[in-house]
């Protein structure tokens, strides 16, 4: 009976401990390490694109605000993605040096597991379809140097659609169940013809979701906080299909989740990652990507390992 008492106490424990924790666990998912080596800009000009990413995470720990481990007897989380991606760069000039496009992402959680050590009594988890991206694009023409291109960038309004799997009962959803605002500036820059390095710059900002999730209790809405996040990338071109560099992301939340309307102290998010990638062009119009990533000091989330292949398409 005892040992009954003290396992009943323990999982209440770790229930509240987790319904505390996953009021910090709210940005919805955006591009961390996604896109890399010359992101610049589109590698065949006009036309149509098609870019499926097949991505695997695989983390031990779940973070707290002070950067350490949820007190559970597990947090190991795994889950596969499945993106797929169309973009179209149309021949609508924007002044005499950009043109016109839309990008459309379609994710699928294609499988995710959660174990609590619990029998799932703390994290309630599930896959399925997660939110639309859409995002109308201004692609500017390539600054040309002696020795080919010098310089490249795009800016993109992206706007994520809450059309995902949600359920109130799941601490952990392919959807977030919210419209969110994502803009970025993407950019590549050559030091010479073989050597180049990107960036992608986003800003964050979350609308209402009405329906939060029971950790919330009789609350009506949860409003995720702002955050900016960023991919980098350098590569270097060891032949003139392959490219070899390192590739990271960094994600920072800047205001607190709010929760009906109150801000909720120490709910910020945070991650870095960082490592190896590949390039491989069969042609100007195939090319395959691979990427590993190795996260650093994350705080109210998780921290693990993200591996990535891409491949890109030009109809």
């Amino acid at each position: 009976m005892k040992s009954n008492v003290m396992k009943r106490s323990f999982l209440a424990s770790s229930v509240m401990l987790m319904s505390v924790a996953v009021h910090a666990y709210d940005l919805p998912t955006v591009n961390l390490g996604m896109t890399s080596f010359l992101d610049g800009g589109l590698p065949a000009g006009t036309g149509w694109y098609s870019q499926t990413y097949f991505q695997n995470y695989d983390s031990s720990k779940l973070m707290n605000n002070q950067g350490n481990k949820l007190p559970l007897p597990k947090t190991n989380l795994k889950y596969q993605v499945i993106v797929e991606q169309i973009s179209y760069m149309s021949n609508i000039r924007v002044g005499e040096k950009a043109a016109l496009g839309l990008n459309f992402l379609l994710p699928f959680v294609s499988k995710m597991d959660m174990n609590d050590g619990l029998n799932h009594a703390a994290i309630k988890a599930q896959g399925g379809f997660s939110d639309m991206m859409i995002g109308p694009f201004i692609q500017f023409d390539p600054i040309m140097g002696e020795n080919g291109p010098k310089f490249v960038q795009r800016i993109e309004l992206q706007v994520n659609l809450p059309t995902g799997k949600y359920s109130r009962d799941k601490n952990i959803n392919p959807s977030n169940n919210a419209v969110s605002i994502n803009p970025y500036w993407a950019a590549t820059y050559w030091f010479n013809p073989k050597w180049t390095a990107s960036t992608r710059l986003h800003y964050l900002y979350n609308f209402k979701n009405n329906d939060p999730n029971y950790t919330f209790g009789h609350a009506d809405n949860i409003q995720a906080g702002q955050a900016f996040h960023a991919n980098f990338a350098t590569e270097y071109a060891v032949t003139p299909q392959l490219r070899l560099g390192i590739n990271g992301y960094w994600l920072k939340q800047i205001t607190d989740t709010k929760v009906d309307g109150e801000q909720q102290k120490g709910s910020r998010e945070q991650v870095w990652a960082i490592g190896p990638g590949a390039m491989y062009s069969f042609s100007q119009n195939d090319h395959f990507v691979a990427n590993a990533y190795f996260e650093q000091n994350a705080k109210n989330r998780p921290e693990g390992t993200r591996v990535q292949v891409r491949y890109i398409h030009h109809f």
